[in-house]
């Protein structure tokens, strides 16, 4: 009977822990995840500045500004429904240019301003967020419009 009793109190310690890690594993994924957005979310959601988020989305063409320290650009990403002012210090990935496609890791500042840690632009020309699948960037108008 002590033996069983045993086995018993050693099962329930197991599942309190095992229980207790899981709660803890989730309680820090949820403090360090990262949430996707494109520009129309945070027009229509908004997002509270300093909360680390991924911005994705097409970098407009004319917008991408190079400030005087030479590694500090000013840039901004459009999914064809909003546009969202970006900014980003650092070396850019080759990829990085005007016309495609780019996913951000970062925060808004106060004013609205995405500030980007790091770009993730390591993809070829041919990469389209999901999100804007089925629409082409009009280098023209420089507005994105769905394909015919």
């Amino acid at each position: 009977m002590k033996a069983k009793h045993q086995r018993l109190t050693l099962a329930l310690a197991a599942l309190v822990a095992l229980v207790g890690a899981a709660l803890l594993a989730a309680s820090a994924l949820r403090d360090e995840a990262a949430y996707f957005y494109a520009p129309a979310d945070v027009r229509t959601k908004g997002v509270e500045p300093g909360k680390a988020v991924r911005l994705g989305g097409m970098v407009v063409k004319g917008s991408l500004k190079h400030a005087a320290d030479g590694v500090t650009i000013q840039f901004e990403v459009t999914d064809g429904k909003a546009t969202v002012p970006a900014s980003f210090k650092g070396i850019s990935p080759d990829l990085f240019r005007e016309g495609s496609g780019v996913v951000a890791e970062g925060a808004f500042d106060s004013a609205g301003t995405f500030v980007a840690t790091n770009l993730l632009a390591k993809h070829d020309e041919r990469y389209m967020p999901r999100e804007l699948e089925g629409m082409n960037y009009n280098e023209t108008t420089r507005q994105m419009k769905a394909e015919q």
